[in-house]
């Protein structure tokens, strides 16, 4: 089989599941919004199940609940009928998966789902068979055929299950007005918790390595300074430690251009009066996304009152993990 042959079926492949998700639109409709009014509802859990590949897809759909404010978690249902049903209660919403509807390890549990009065919610590819039958909403996920030549494997179909727990999950955390800093309490490791936790505080330089000097120091002290502290800036301050303003290196060249004598001349005289700040209790990535704006590496950071408190460089923000 040559190369543009592959590639030909690997595009059928996704126009089919192009096509398969573009069918789920029209049924994002008042069952949909009746499921996320179950789960809304729901002081417990939401237990996902479902058998072989739908039962893959429901461990993701479990794990993006969780992660997005809706507590999950997955119940295989062959364990379920030896045991694990304990961990099901009346507070549960339970979300069933079968692109048949008709898993017998499945349909076994619908009378004990029934006697305890757990709320079901159903998504098969068959509204008529036993699983939706017996839920109290059904979602649609039928497709027209599977992007598998034999029309056989999974793969639409799990393609369109999945895509319709991520729409529960994205409506749901919309509706519980879910926000960054919640989502980063539940993924508190690697870069994206540093990310999302991590405050400009927690970074950045201040104390000895906080270069600042007064408005009347001339250029060349203030240069020291800047060599010293190695930030490529310092902080001109009153006798307060107001934050009147900036000289960087960005200001130097311009200075050296102007032919101005660094030894006569006050720092105040040419330095940036303002400059960009941020406080302590922003978010770093905040930090990070005002420096890519404005083409900068360092930033002042004051407190309320203007106040200098420190400043954070961008390698300050590499070696935390930010960037």
């Amino acid at each position: 089989m040559d190369s543009a042959k592959l590639q030909s079926l690997g595009r059928r492949a996704i126009e089919i599941e192009r096509d398969a998700l573009s069918a789920l639109l029209p049924r994002i409709d008042a069952r949909f919004a009746r499921a996320c009014e179950l789960m809304l509802a729901c002081t417990g859990r939401v237990v996902v199940t479902g058998m072989g590949k739908s039962g893959h897809v429901g461990n993701k759909i479990a794990a993006t609940l969780a992660s997005t404010g809706t507590p999950a978690f997955f119940v295989h249902p062959g364990e379920a009928s030896h045991g694990d049903l304990g961990m099901i209660t009346r507070q549960d919403v339970v979300l069933a998966m079968s692109y048949s509807g008709e898993t017998a390890e499945i349909v076994t549990l619908l009378p004990l789902f029934k006697r305890m009065a757990a709320p079901l919610i159903a998504m098969t590819g068959k509204p008529r068979s036993t699983l939706a039958m017996a839920a109290d909403v059904h979602l649609d996920v039928s497709v027209d055929k599977e992007a598998c030549p034999l029309n056989l494997a999974p793969t639409a179909s799990t393609t369109a299950t999945l895509a319709m727990g991520d729409a529960l999950a994205v409506a749901l955390l919309e509706a519980r007005g879910f926000t960054p800093e919640d989502f980063a309490l539940s993924h508190p490791g690697g870069s994206l918790g540093r990310k999302l936790l991590l405050k400009v505080g927690d970074v950045m330089q201040s104390g000895d390595r906080l270069p600042k000097v007064s408005p009347e120091t001339r250029l060349s002290a203030a240069l020291l300074e800047m060599s010293r502290k190695g930030m490529g800036l310092t902080a001109i301050v009153d006798t307060e430690d107001r934050v009147l303003g900036v000289f960087t290196d960005g200001d130097l060249r311009r200075v050296l251009d102007q032919g101005i004598d660094v030894r006569e001349v006050r720092v105040d005289a040419v330095m940036t009066r303002g400059g960009k700040t941020v406080r302590g209790s922003q978010l770093a990535a905040e930090a990070v996304a005002l420096m890519e704006k404005h083409k900068i590496t360092a930033l002042l950071i004051e407190d309320e009152a203007g106040h200098l408190q420190g400043v954070v460089h961008m390698h300050d923000l590499l070696r935390a993990g930010v960037v």
